[in-house]
């Protein structure tokens, strides 16, 4: 028996929202929530044993030792399309001139991103969309998978249908994203400006630098920018009729 949901989110205040929604389907459930792998580590066996974990938008990489303790499985909510795995999906579809992006739910498994996929959700990119403004759709798609996907997250104990999708593409690291942003000194123009389109934002604390003569430069941000594109807000989630 499913007694209980484990969220893992990437921030506290999205817990509320998502644990209403499943509770308003099965009234029944618990709740543990956690946003570091040390709150996740801190949960008991004995818990884990009756319940399902649920990942949203987390950073934080389950070990193999609690998705095999855990008794009705977990599935991680990715802000990115199967042809995106790994991290800051949309920077890397936008430096690529991707035409679709979306929002991917699937089983967690040892390796990142690479468990069987359970449901998508699919858009076509607006054009001169920023980064922000495209992480932001694909937020708001999640918020609808996870919607869609409420009524058997929580009512459902057996392993939810796994789609014909496969996981493609290059699995991002933050590696590859630090390298991104380390701008050659003979970059040619039109790469200097997919790099710029893509990577020029410091919300991940990554900025785009240069080296020359030993000197290390760094792009300068600007305090305010106009948007490229309107500004989604991410509605609330309600229950599923």
């Amino acid at each position: 028996m499913m007694k209980t949901i484990i969220l893992l989110t990437g921030v506290a205040n999205q817990q509320f929202a998502l644990t209403e929604l499943l509770k308003a389907h099965n009234p029944a459930l618990s709740f543990r929530c956690a946003v570091t792998a040390d709150e996740l580590a801190a949960i008991e066996p004995e818990v884990l044993r009756e319940a399902r974990l649920l990942a949203f938008t987390t950073s934080v990489i389950v070990p193999e030792h609690i998705l095999a303790a855990l008794g009705h499985g977990a599935y991680n909510f990715h802000p990115g399309p199967p042809q995106y795995p790994g991290w800051a999906p949309a920077h890397f579809a936008l430096y690529d001139g991707a035409r679709t992006f979306g929002a991917t739910a699937h089983v967690m498994a040892a390796r990142v991103d690479s468990g069987p996929i359970v449901g998508v959700e699919s858009f076509i990119i607006p054009d001169k969309i920023s980064v922000r403004g495209l992480e932001q759709i694909a937020y708001v798609r999640l918020a609808h998978l996870f919607w869609r996907m409420s009524r058997d997250l929580a009512c459902n104990p057996m392993p939810l249908a796994e789609l014909e999708i496969a996981w493609c593409g290059i699995k991002s690291t933050r590696q590859m994203y630090r390298e991104m942003c380390e701008l050659p000194t003979g970059i040619n123009p039109s790469e200097l400006a997919r790099r710029i389109r893509a990577f020029h934002d410091d919300f991940r604390g990554i900025p785009l630098t240069c080296s020359l003569h030993g000197i290390r430069f760094q792009l300068a941000t600007t305090a305010m920018q106009v948007p490229e594109a309107p500004q989604v807000v991410s509605p609330p989630l309600a229950a599923a009729s």
